[in-house]
This record gives C-alpha cells, sequence and structure tokens, in this order.
C-alpha cells in the first residue's frame, strides 16, 4: 500500500498492492479451469431442493443450458433475465448466459409488475427465466398482465406490446406450465440439436472487457439504473475477495444471501467457483433456522451475510445445539455491524477470520476489505484496506480536491472494478465516472494513517433496511402515480430491528380526500414489501431553503420527534 504526500498535508489517497496479477479470464473459462482442476469436488449444494452437483457435474449442466439457450437463438450480448429467488436454476443461468456471452439481468425477486416492467423494458430482455411465485407474488400472474398476449402465444413466440423485446420466457419449478413458456429442463433437450463445435465458437469469440451483467441499482432521484459490469469486473473482483479471506478448494461457504445482489452472484457464487470452494445453498431466501443446519451439517467452513441475518442466527432459540466448530471465515457486508455483534459472531460462532467489506454494484462490487486474523476494533469501526490494484481517495464535496488524513470527504475509487457504465444512460455515466476514470461513490469516509478507511456518513440519501438500499427517489416517483398525490417526499428514520425505516411525507391534490392508510394500501402489492412507507404524513408543505431545496435532513428531525412521542420509532417492530 502506498500513501501519496503534498508538501503540506498527507492527503486521503490509497493504492491497494500485492503479489496477485490481474486475471485476463472470461467467467466461463474460470469454470472451465476449476472443473478441470477438481472434478469431484462439491460445487453446489441446494439443500431446499436436494440438488448436489460436483464441479464434473455442475460444468456439464452449464453447458446444457448454454447449448439449450444458443438453439432459442441467443446472441452474444443478448440480454437474459432471471426472476427467481436463490436455487440451483439461478447458478447454472448465470454461468450459462457467461458462457456464451450474454448479458444476465439479475431482477430482485421482490420486485412486481411496475417495477418489473421497468427493467424488461429499459434492459430490452429477449429471455425471461423465471420462478412461479415469490411470498404473496404470483409471477405468472404478473406476467399475463403486463403481456396478456402470452396466453395466446407459444414458446419462443411472445409478441407483446409492452415488452416488444422479449420472446423467450423460461420457467423454473414443478408443476404445469402455460403454454408460452418453456420448461427449464427443456434447455438441455433443445441443446441435443445444436451443431457440434457452436457453443466452443461462441466461447472462443468473447474478451475478457465484454459486459456480461446488467444489475439495477437506483439513484436517490428516477428509476433504476442498470450497471454494466464485465468479466474482467466481476473476476478479479470475486478472485481479490477470496484471496482476503483464504479461501481454498477444501472451503465449503454458506450463502444466504440473494443472488441478484452482487454480493450473491460476484462474492459469493463466482468467488466459489474461482477458488473450487463449495455453494452450499440453504434456502430459497434467508431462514436463520435453515442457514444454521446447513451450516452445522455440510461442515461449513465460511458464510456470507448482513448483520441483520447473523443477528438472527445468533438470537435463534436453537443456536447452541449447531456445531459450528468447522467454520472459518466470511464476509460481513451492506451496513455497519454493531461492536457487540461482531465479537458474539466471532466467538460463538468462531469465525476468527471474518472480514468487512465496503463496495457499491459500480464497483463490481468491492472497494475495501479487511484481512485475516484482524483485530475485532478494527472489523467495527473500518471497512478495510483497498484490494489489490484499486485506488481509493477521499475529496472535498465542493472543491473536488483530495483532502488530508483523517478529514471526511466523498470516497472515490479507480481501477480494474470500476463499472462499464450505466445501460442507455451516458448523462448518469458522466455524473458517476469523472474525466479521469474515478468514480464517486456518494458516501462519506476518511481515511486513517494506517490506510484503513471508515465509512462516515452518505452523501446520498440511500435508505438502509435490513441490509437493502432502498433509494427514496424510486418510491417517490411511484407514490406520483397514486391518484390524489401532488408531491412526495420519502426519508429513513432509525430502527433498531432493521437499521432504518421508510417514512413518506405527501401533499395531496386540491381536492383530494387520501388518508394515510389509503396511501399505503396503494403500494401494497404494487412495490416490493420493504419498500412500502411504514408511516406516511399528509403535508400542506415542506422545509425548504430560500432557493427552494426541499430539506430532508428537518424532515428526518422532525419525523423522529414525532415518531418518538407516539411510541413508535426507534422500537423495533417492522
Amino acid at each position: 500500500m502506498t500513501v501519496g504526500n503534498s508538501t503540506n498535508n498527507r492527503l486521503s489517497y490509497c493504492h491497494g498492492t500485492g503479489p496477485l496479477p490481474l486475471l485476463g479470464l472470461c467467467v466461463g473459462q474460470v469454470l472451465d479451469d476449476t472443473a478441470r482442476a477438481y472434478p469431484d469436488n462439491p460445487a453446489l449444494i441446494a439443500r431446499h431442493q436436494n440438488k448436489r452437483y460436483t464441479y464434473r457435474e455442475f460444468l456439464r449442466e452449464v453447458e446444457r443450458a448454454a447449448s439449450g439457450l444458443l438453439r432459442l437463438g441467443v446472441q452474444k450480448s443478448d440480454r437474459v433475465g432471471i426472476w427467481s429467488t436463490n436455487c440451483a436454476e439461478w447458478v447454472v443461468a448465470q454461468f450459462a448466459a457467461a458462457k456464451i456471452g450474454a448479458i444476465l439481468v439479475s431482477i430482485n425477486p421482490a420486485n412486481r409488475a411496475f417495477e418489473l416492467e421497468h427493467v424488461l423494458r429499459h434492459s430490452e430482455c429477449q429471455t425471461l427465466v423465471l420462478a412461479r411465485s415469490f411470498r404473496d407474488c404470483d409471477y405468472l400472474e404478473t406476467v399475463r398482465h403486463l403481456c396478456p398476449e402470452s396466453v395466446r402465444s407459444r414458446p419462443g413466440d411472445l409478441q407483446s406490446a409492452r415488452l416488444p423485446s422479449l420472446k423467450n420466457l423460461i420457467l423454473i419449478g414443478e408443476g404445469p406450465v402455460p403454454d408460452c413458456m418453456y420448461r427449464w429442463e427443456e434447455l438441455s433437450e433443445l441443446g441435443k440439436d445444436l451443431p457440434a463445435g457452436e457453443l466452443q465458437e461462441r466461447e472462443a469469440s468473447l474478451e475478457f472487457d465484454d459486459p456480461i451483467s446488467l444489475q439495477y441499482t437506483s439513484g436517490t432521484t428516477g428509476m433504476p439504473k442498470g450497471t454494466m459490469l464485465t468479466h474482467h469486473n466481476m473476476v478479479n473482483n470475486a478472485f481479490f475477495a477470496g484471496a482476503s479471506m483464504k479461501l481454498t478448494h477444501r472451503d465449503r461457504l454458506c450463502i444466504p444471501v440473494p443472488f441478484y445482489h452482487c454480493f450473491g452472484m460476484v462474492l459469493s457464487n463466482l468467488l466459489c467457483v474461482l477458488s473450487g470452494a463449495a455453494m452450499v445453498l440453504p434456502a430459497a431466501h434467508f431462514d436463520a433456522l435453515e442457514t444454521l443446519r446447513a451450516l452445522a451439517e455440510e461442515r461449513c467452513t465460511a458464510v456470507h451475510g448482513v448483520p441483520t441475518m447473523f443477528i438472527a442466527e445468533l438470537e435463534h432459540p436453537e443456536f447452541s445445539r449447531f456445531d459450528l466448530s468447522m467454520l472459518r471465515t466470511g464476509i460481513v457486508g451492506a451496513s455497519p455491524c454493531p461492536i457487540e455483534v461482531m465479537k458474539r459472531v466471532v466467538q460463538s460462532m468462531h469465525l476468527r477470520d471474518l472480514t468487512i467489506a465496503y463496495g457499491l454494484t459500480e464497483a463490481s462490487p468491492l472497494i475495501t476489505q479487511t484481512s485475516t486474523g484482524v483485530s475485532v476494533e478494527l472489523l467495527v469501526t473500518t471497512v478495510g484496506q483497498p484490494l489489490p490494484h484499486t485506488e481509493v481517495k477521499i475529496i472535498d464535496v465542493a472543491t473536488g480536491m483530495t483532502v488530508p488524513v483523517g478529514v471526511q470527504g466523498e470516497l472515490c475509487v479507480r481501477g480494474y472494478m470500476v463499472m462499464k457504465g450505466y445501460y442507455k444512460n451516458a448523462e448518469a455515466t458522466r455524473l458517476a465516472v469523472d474525466e479521469n476514470g474515478w468514480l464517486h461513490s456518494g458516501d462519506l469516509a476518511t481515511m486513517g494513517d494506517d490506510g484503513y478507511f471508515r465509512i462516515t456518513g452518505r452523501a446520498k440519501d440511500v435508505i438502509i433496511r435490513g441490509g437493502e438500499n432502498i433509494y427514496p427517489g424510486e418510491i417517490e416517483e411511484f407514490l406520483y402515480t397514486c391518484p390524489g398525490v401532488s408531491n412526495a417526499q420519502v426519508i429513513g428514520v432509525p430502527d433498531v430491528k432493521y437499521g432504518e425505516r421508510i417514512v413518506a411525507w405527501v401533499k395531496l391534490e386540491p381536492e383530494a380526500k387520501l388518508t394515510a392508510e389509503e396511501i399505503i394500501k396503494f403500494c401494497e402489492g404494487k412495490i416490493a414489501a420493504y419498500k412500502v412507507p411504514k408511516h406516511v404524513k399528509i403535508v400542506d408543505s415542506f422545509p425548504m431553503t430560500l432557493s427552494g431545496k426541499i430539506q430532508k435532513f428537518k424532515m428526518r428531525e422532525m419525523a423522529i420527534q414525532e415518531l418518538q412521542q407516539k411510541g413508535a420509532a426507534n422500537t423495533g417492530s417492522a
């Protein structure tokens, strides 16, 4: 690690160094190499599906699915969406799409029709792999709602007015299949008719700088933006994260985090394949008891999670009956972990080599990470040092100048991990990545003399609830679709259980008679449940500056005080 200097101050600039070179590999090559090196090692264990694959078997499944996608006419750079909770098919689809150079569009399983339509339209998705449902959302009914033409379509021949690019629908899971959809298992059958050598020819045409992932992440204004990530972005980020954990082919990683996040897709699945470790899926979505069972019964040596997941596991009534002595390492990410919780995780779960990591989707995702064996104090007060081949600096938000060590500013990053850009959004890309290649995180941080970074706040008004990043602008835009709503402003207030809860201030149109309860009811079932405001306040105006800017910090202060008076704030209730 080197620290930049000026004549007057040591500046907050770090360049992550190390003995490991950058890898010039595509994702498919990584899988091929690992399957060749460790063919009989366990690769994927989906406990809730009773499916187990060695690396030899996993590669075969991936190649069959890849051949099937080719047979459906999926071209290089075509978009293949996946809308499902964690399952074996998700992982197979991830690597199959990469092998043919398709761009995988990761869709949040909690999305409803409003969000799904935006992602599919904006990405121009041609193929959608989907599950049947998640919680109270019927995926099949949602697709029928968006594409009523599907009831008269045959597989591969969808012609939708609202989603004109979408042609192929592929259903995961047991049960009857609508006439317009292929069953997942049919991909393997379709692939049998593929001319010999066609898959290999496609793979040979790929470059590691090709984009293969489109992850939708919101800003503080507007609808979600599609972050384009390449083979090079993700392979190297996973490689260095695994090296920080010292993960090897002898390890088994328990993965309770969702795959649609970079945490699950890159730092879990791809990280395991790079090191030859086993991917252990405890359940379709997070369940504390199933995670504990998987850790003990599969003899896992590593586990990933956000603080709320670890808290749920530690506080589970049956925690003490599980033998977790094989555990060694893992990653805690997404939000700060309280020091007492961290101590319990390290001691009670035997995670002596646990690491803390910080990043964002646009950085593929990791920027900094602690190494194994650091003190608990560093685990809870810092987010580590830059990964190898990663430049990080802290700048003054007003001037753009690098600030001295210890001074707060915006964290910026430059290197191999920076996204290719936002899909079809050059202006947003320009605002995020400056002319010198620095990605501006929007997060406030400081750098210490030791080169460790500390996140001190958020320049953007992102709400973090239970490890989920929630962006007020997206919810505000949806609230505008509610008849009678003139303006809406969304903020986050503290919550013991989830970190933050969502509060909406709403101004009504003249003569509108909406109640807070009616507005909440309007949201339910139309947007993801975790985005639905828990409290709505009907107002005549918003606190503003003289220049007309809405002062969300004042709204936040007022909301906290009002909810405390009602006994609703910071109680831990949902």
